[in-house]
């Protein structure tokens, strides 16, 4: 049976600008809609992140105000998932080889460590040097920066993309303090970054790349992964 590969960040906080820690966490939808895409459509999903080590939940994404009437579902499905799966693999010992894809769901996390996960930058550029589809979700194309050569060149420099918004960060609250914004981050280094209204879903896909602008772009970015895989 064919497998899928979600990585997770390891991060429960994010540093701000002024020294405090904002604490973060996996967001559930993110999670539980790809999971759920992929299981539906007959693939086994592992969870891997650096360490091995398993995120908290981001308890915002379990307020209905903030993530949507239907975040409990979303909160339920993750926590059966992961708890299920049991200890997630550590990202330094997985093989690209054994994947169809690898998918990077956000929460804040992945500013905080795998936008430079050198483990995960390796992962990447095997993936996509075997044509493997690659998604990242919200915050998860901050992974995606992980992947430089060693003359610090970005694997995905050049490539259509979409990601959380600086919009959508400051209407979250979160811009302010924050020690870079990931859509600005991702045009400084050469992306091709296209979004659309604020929080509704937006998809983007560029060849072997697939990527969501927020949590309500999870699932349709996931089946379109999924199609693609058809």
């Amino acid at each position: 049976m064919s497998k899928v590969l979600i990585v997770m960040s390891a991060a429960s906080t994010w540093e701000r600008t002024n020294g405090s820690l904002y604490p973060t966490g996996y967001w559930a939808e993110e999670l539980a809609a790809p999971h759920e895409k992929f299981v539906q459509a007959g693939y086994t999903v592992d969870f891997a992140s650096p360490g091995g080590m398993l995120q908290p939940l981001d308890q915002h994404s379990a307020d209905p105000e903030v993530a949507g009437p239907d975040c409990a579902r979303y909160v339920e499905h993750a926590a059966k998932a992961l708890r299920e799966f049991g200890p997630l693999l550590k990202l330094g010992e997985v093989d690209s080889n054994d994947y169809v894809a690898v998918v990077l769901p956000g929460g804040h996390g992945p500013v905080v460590d795998l936008y430079q996960e050198p483990e995960l930058g390796r992962l990447l550029t095997a993936a996509d040097a075997a044509g493997k589809l690659i998604g990242a979700v919200c915050h998860g194309p901050a992974g995606l920066l992980s992947a430089v050569d060693a003359e610090d060149k970005w694997l995905f420099a050049g490539r259509e993309m979409t990601a959380f918004t600086d919009e959508e960060e400051r209407i979250f609250g979160t811009a302010e303090g924050a020690p870079w914004l990931l859509a600005s981050r991702l045009r400084e280094l050469g992306a091709k970054h296209f979004s659309g209204p604020a929080y509704e879903a937006f998809t983007m896909r560029d060849g072997n790349l697939f990527t969501g602008q927020n949590p309500a772009s999870s699932a349709p970015m996931a089946e379109a992964m999924v199609a693609a895989l058809a």
